[in-house]
């Protein structure tokens, strides 16, 4: 094989290689963040997971789920952060998993 010919190769190759990177549904490499925003959440239930949040953030995002009064907030061994919260009078159990959702407790 002449240089040249190996050269040209190459270079295809790696011109390629973004457009494989980028070949993989917007959808799809979307799910995987850690954090969506509340407009994004994709559960009532909470997810098991790894979780990226604070405990602050965690409390935020159960006062943006219309929550007052958080309390006793703890991350349980499956990433899921717990505690109680009032709502509309009354205190309920609530959760928040990684990916931010904010719910009662299940």
């Amino acid at each position: 094989m002449s240089r040249l010919t190996l050269l040209a190769a190459t270079l295809l190759l790696l011109a390629s290689a973004p457009a494989r990177a980028q070949s993989q549904p917007l959808a799809k490499r979307a799910g995987k963040r850690a954090v969506n925003s509340s407009d994004q959440n994709n559960s009532n239930a909470p997810f098991a997971g790894r979780n990226s949040l604070a405990d602050g953030q965690a409390k935020s995002r159960i006062e943006g789920a219309g929550y007052s009064n958080v309390s006793g907030l703890q991350r349980d061994n499956e990433g899921v952060w717990r505690g109680k919260a009032d709502k509309a009078g009354t205190k309920t159990d609530v959760s928040v998993d990684f990916q931010g959702n904010a719910n009662p407790a299940k």
